[in-house]
């Protein structure tokens, strides 16, 4: 079978939104990826795949259209189209992805390479068609708020989990439980993969669904959750700030929420503050915005005076 795939370079901060697009578009997602050596301000890759059948030219359209709408807000390149084998398809994306340090602790390496990570720990990733490969600010906030906060043995519930980066980053930095998930079978399945690839597949658990699925787990196992990380949209997290999300962290427990514009960072603090978290800091990188809130503890009862 042939494929296409389309492509963009952009700003970090227009990257999550041109993938956002392509994904919905071709209906299998997207992959941002950065060159060997990115920072905060380097140009990003966007990069989808689809069939090159009956429906390629409505395919092509749909894009082209879509990302002129996006241009209007602000300029972007034309997309590049180009007809792929099926074995070009498999290798042509992986051109983009280089190993990656993070933090002072992790480096991200392809699953296809074998280098020495030296003092660093590894985390073999081949993300496919799930969103993460750790180029994104996004989520490389996110793993740099895990890498500060997890303490070994905690439990993490990566809600969103793409690729599965997060999960098994928290895994490798010493989590005891990992519960993974996202509404997008692809993801599933890709955590999963990158589990078993780092040999975390016993402490990482990957399925489909949200928050109630992950509020069911929680209550048979009789957990809440240290760390709770959340890469996904502002109005996402906003919306399951307002049906329940904190009650997924224990006491004192972390919600890392990125995905997370500037200009929104203020609304979900106050949908945040409102479901009882406290904003402890906001990293940034570029525009982008990543909320660190910790969950209250409850105050004790005042006695009385006489």
């Amino acid at each position: 079978m042939r494929w296409r795939s389309v492509s963009l370079t952009v700003e970090p901060e227009l990257a999550e939104a041109v993938a956002d697009v392509l994904g919905r578009i071709t209906k299998s997602g997207a992959a941002v990826s950065a060159g060997p050596l990115p920072d905060a301000s380097a140009p990003l890759t966007v990069q989808a795949f689809y069939p090159d059948d009956n429906d390629a030219k409505r395919t092509e359209q749909a894009i082209r259209e879509a990302v002129w709408h996006l241009s209007q807000v602000r300029p972007l390149p034309e997309p590049a189209f180009q007809v792929l084998d099926e074995e070009d398809w498999a290798e042509a994306w992986k051109a983009h992805y280089h190993p990656l340090p993070i933090g002072d602790r992790l480096v991200i390496i392809p699953a296809w390479e074998r280098i020495d990570p030296g003092k660093r720990i590894p985390v073999f990733l081949d993300p496919g068609m799930a969103f993460g490969t750790g180029a994104h600010p996004t989520t490389r906030l996110c793993l740099l708020a895990i890498e500060q906060r997890l303490q070994p043995g905690a439990v993490v519930v990566d809600l969103g989990c793409g690729s599965g980066i997060l999960s098994v980053a928290a895994a490798r930095l010493g989590a005891l439980r990992v519960l993974a998930c996202d509404i997008d079978p692809v993801a599933v399945t890709a955590t999963q993969r990158s589990a078993r690839a780092n040999d975390v597949d016993d402490r990482v658990e990957a399925y489909l669904g949200s928050l109630p699925e992950t509020l069911a787990r929680l209550e048979s196992i009789g957990l809440r959750a240290d760390i709770l990380v959340a890469n996904i949209l502002a109005a996402v997290v906003t919306r399951l700030l307002g049906t329940g999300l904190a009650q997924v962290l224990a006491e004192d427990g972390l919600l890392v929420a990125s995905g997370i514009l500037a200009d929104q960072a203020e609304d979900v603090i106050r949908a945040a503050e409102a479901s009882g978290l406290k904003l402890e800091r906001a990293d940034a990188d570029g525009d982008w915005r990543a909320l660190r809130l910790t969950k209250k503890s409850a105050a004790p009862p005042r006695g009385r005076r006489y």
